[in-house]
């Protein structure tokens, strides 16, 4: 397991406020003020670490499944309008992430991408309805091979202030590559044709890159 580099200026912040803070308090006469501040530091420090964790995962590249593309819980599987760009009823399928889970974002199929688009907005909590299309988010479209086209979207969450993406219109990314970073609890949706085979439930948990989402018929 390695420490993602999204989380590197986090890490040293942390690091360096723990520093100034333990050693203020090594000055006070009363010694529990200085071990209650190392504990707190350490933990403080040692949650932004294992957010930013990037475990070392064997991925495999499967044409007909749309691989999740992130760790977390499964909160959403329905029949919705896809009105930005496809223009049609797809399949939503979303998966929430946890402050706790990787959040790591991965292409969940490979392909071009024809569309990307930056959308500021609103900080509802991730499991909220509209938070698909209130908040901040971004949204990426991909063509396969075959001219079949997958949106999905990585959506801000109340905690979360700041959304990475790495891909760009025209470039073809294979699936399970990085495409972002969110931090703090968030969502992605992943929008598929009608008629695609859903793989997982409602409360399922997925892992990023490996667990799939659905096949394709």
């Amino acid at each position: 397991m390695t420490i993602h580099r999204e989380g590197y200026k986090s890490i040293l912040i942390s690091v360096v406020v723990s520093v100034i803070i333990i050693t203020i308090s090594s000055f006070c006469p009363h010694r529990w003020v200085f071990y209650a501040s190392l504990f707190i530091s350490i933990f403080l420090t040692g949650i932004v670490l294992q957010f930013f964790r990037n475990p070392c995962r064997n991925f495999s590249q499967k044409e007909n499944e749309i691989i999740s593309p992130a760790d977390g819980k499964v909160v959403v599987i329905e029949e919705v309008m896809e009105d930005e760009f496809l223009k049609e009823k797809c399949i939503q399928v979303s998966v929430f992430m946890s402050p706790l889970n990787v959040h790591i974002n991965r292409y969940p199929v490979s392909g071009k991408i024809i569309y990307f688009r930056y959308h500021p907005g609103n900080y509802l909590v991730a499991w909220h309805p509209k938070s698909s299309t209130e908040n901040e988010r971004t949204t990426c479209v991909l063509e396969d091979e075959r001219g079949r086209k997958f949106l999905f979207r990585q959506i801000a969450g109340a905690l979360a202030r700041r959304i990475v993406f790495y891909g760009k219109e025209g470039v073809n990314v294979k699936q399970t590559s990085e495409c972002g970073f969110i931090k703090f609890g968030s969502r992605v949706d992943v929008f598929l044709p009608l008629g695609t085979e859903v793989s997982v439930q409602l409360g399922q948990k997925v892992t990023g890159g490996i667990t799939a989402l659905a096949k394709l018929r």
